[in-house]
């Protein structure tokens, strides 16, 4: 690393970074793809790796090349959108972490990043790093609501829910629907995300009106969708930046096993 001079012409506490990117290309859909190396020079190691990626396409405008396509939103950690595999590990393998909170420090100076978009069949690229995840919109589009009517806002302690409860519906609604699980799963399983979504509403009073139709419908149209079966591997646990446990997988094995039981026990009693 070079020091640099600060403005004041004492030396600054950072340092500077270059770096050699291998970058996935790809102009659209139908197009092949390759990798493309570039220069990312003078690298302040407190850049997030998105504006890494700002420093990278400055340079490649300033140039007349068209800049790396990439996707993001918040910056914060919230959305999801800033979807990458760095270096192997989808959002770049630190625990936790998005790949707009993903720090340049944990890189080294002379080092070699590969980044790539997500690597799944249901997740098509559609322009360089950026995927079509439109096939958890419509998962969520399926079942992922309350559609009953609730009424008002009943008072805080007019419905009282088990904090065991009310803390597990908010463990999984932090996910983000990233798409990191599939990105990671060796089959490219989404069930880590409908899990989230359907546990989310079935550990709470609103969401069980319609927990039965909402469990098949989410999981129809995941496997319409052509995400892959769970082989229960963690790997989607690894990489979740919201750490969104396994145990909502085996939570919606239940609501799903139940579901179809009530389904078919309505059936022989001659109900809908």
């Amino acid at each position: 690393m070079r020091p640099r001079r600060a403005s004041h012409g004492v030396f600054a506490t950072k340092f500077l970074m270059n770096l050699t990117l291998r970058v996935w290309r790809q102009k659209d859909r139908n197009s092949a793809g390759q990798m493309v190396e570039y220069k990312a020079a003078n690298i302040i190691p407190d850049m997030s790796f998105l504006e890494m990626l700002d420093v990278v396409n400055e340079e490649l405008i300033a140039k007349g090349q068209e800049p790396i396509a990439f996707d993001s939103d918040c910056r914060e950690g919230i959305c999801g959108t800033c979807s990458l595999v760095i270096n192997g590990a989808a959002h770049g393998g630190q625990r936790g972490t998005t790949v707009c909170q993903l720090h340049m420090r944990h890189f080294k100076d002379g080092q070699t990043i590969t980044i790539e978009p997500w690597r799944a069949r249901s997740f098509p690229v559609l322009r360089d790093l950026i995927t079509d995840r439109g096939a958890f919109d419509r998962i969520i589009a399926v079942g992922g609501f309350v559609s009953v009517n609730t009424g008002g806002c009943p008072d805080g302690n007019a419905l009282p829910i088990p904090k065991t409860d009310a803390d597990a519906s908010m463990d999984a609604a932090s996910c983000i629907g990233c798409g990191a699980c599939v990105a990671a799963c060796k089959n490219a399983s989404a069930m880590l995300f409908v899990s989230a979504k359907v546990s989310q509403l079935a550990y709470l009073p609103q969401g069980k009106a319609e927990r039965e139709r909402r469990a098949i419908a989410m999981v129809q149209q995941m496997d319409a969708e052509g995400f892959g079966s769970c082989t229960v591997t963690g790997s989607c646990e690894a990489v979740c930046p919201k750490e969104i446990s396994l145990d909502f997988i085996a939570k919606l094995n239940r609501e799903y096993g139940k579901a179809i039981l009530m389904g078919n026990s309505k059936t022989r009693d001659g109900g809908g």
